[in-house]
């Protein structure tokens, strides 16, 4: 069976230290460590005593428990802490799979989940989220993908690279799906906390159904992606035989990273980190909107309503990899093409960063791209 590679986390290995501005960053910009902590010398002074022993595998207990608290109805004893949710994805995978079953999902979406269930032989059917209905669901669509082989329905939301955010009608939709042939559902809620439009951090898919499988990260709602930490929330026994898989990839993150996660979603930290990821998105977005008005058509997209990422359409007679890399040769600019999320003459721009860095990396893109009319 060929390998099918990552294309875009490939990409991201090969431009992101090469440019001067990396708008592929799906996240905000990352917090420094004396931001995360604070002024608080007994907490530096604690860290600064910590061993550097392995933690729990599955996650120290305080870490749980302020994952747990997340999710309605969930115990410590739902929660597996992974490296980032790139782990959590493919030991789900690896758990639910065997050759020959499928798994339906977004299209467009983070790919991950789709490399990896084709990787061992699995038919993924895509669904489309409509362009045309502002990224909504095709419900009728994901009906017709849905059937007795489908072991796993994969969604993202707040949806990556829309920032689409599912009404209680898809959500609904999607567990009746998923009800009707007994799949799971494997939702991949990392920008939960990075809503632009509304105070409420989106629902999540846990609790609503049976067989779900939540994800979290310390990437992209808080800012803290060299945490490496990620997690997944479901029904105890899947949770154990998923935690079977762990000990065999990574066996456990780090120490530091469980202690400083810990910190971070503690009720006191929390709330905090949130409002500044948020302002970084409400604040950066104008500035993106405001650049593409004053290009002539040239671009079009639907608002995110959440996340630090715009999937914008763009009207040129030109492939979106080969825009990417153009952008990066002559502008220093490293923006994701639509191709890494199926979906071509599409870039995926990232507007959680200070307003002078978007405003010089707009600039510098300005100038290519009227080398390109």
């Amino acid at each position: 069976m060929k390998f099918k590679p990552f294309d875009l986390e490939y990409t991201q290995s090969t431009w992101e230290q090469e440019v001067d501005i990396n708008l592929t960053e799906s996240g905000v910009h990352p917090m420094r460590l004396e931001e995360l902590l604070g002024d608080d010398p007994g907490k530096v002074a604690a860290l600064m005593a910590t061993e550097i022993n392995y933690p729990h595998v599955n996650g120290i207990p305080q870490l749980r428990e302020n994952i747990a608290a997340l999710y309605d109805g969930a115990s410590i004893d739902n929660v597996l802490v992974t490296v980032g949710a790139a782990e959590a994805n493919h030991v789900i995978i690896q758990t639910l799979l065997e050759p020959g079953d499928e798994l339906a999902t977004q299209s467009p979406t983070y790919k991950q989940v789709w490399g990896l269930a084709q990787n061992m032989g699995c038919k993924v059917r895509p669904f489309r989220l409509v362009p045309e209905a502002g990224w909504q669901l095709d419900i009728d669509e994901l009906n017709a993908q849905v059937n007795d082989r489908t072991r796993i329905i994969a969604i993202c939301n707040p949806n990556n690279p829309t920032g689409h955010i599912m009404t209680a009608a898809e959500m609904d939709a999607v567990i009746a799906a998923a009800d009707r042939v007994g799949a799971w559902i494997l939702a991949d809620e990392v920008y939960r906390g990075a809503e632009r439009v509304q105070q409420e951090e989106t629902p999540s898919f846990y609790g609503r159904y049976p067989k779900v499988l939540a994800l979290g990260s310390m990437s992209k709602a808080y800012g803290l992606p060299g945490l490496r930490i990620g997690w997944l929330v479901g029904p105890h026994a899947t949770v154990e035989d998923i935690w079977r898989r762990h000990e065999y990839t990574t066996i456990t993150a780090t120490m530091l990273s469980n202690i400083l996660a810990s910190h971070a979603l503690s009720p006191e930290v929390r709330p905090r980190i949130i409002q500044r990821t948020r302002d970084y998105i409400r604040n950066g977005f104008p500035v993106l909107e405001e650049w593409m008005a004053k290009q002539d058509g040239l671009f079009s997209c639907t608002p995110p309503q959440a996340s630090a990422v715009s999937f914008i359409r763009y009207q040129l007679d030109m492939n979106s990899t080969q825009l990417m890399e153009k952008l990066c040769r002559e502008a220093g600019v490293f923006v994701g093409a639509g191709d890494s999320f199926g979906m071509d003459h599409h870039l995926r721009v990232a507007f959680g960063q200070d307003r002078e860095v978007l405003e010089d990396a707009f600039a510098r893109m300005e100038q290519t791209l009227e080398s390109c009319l």
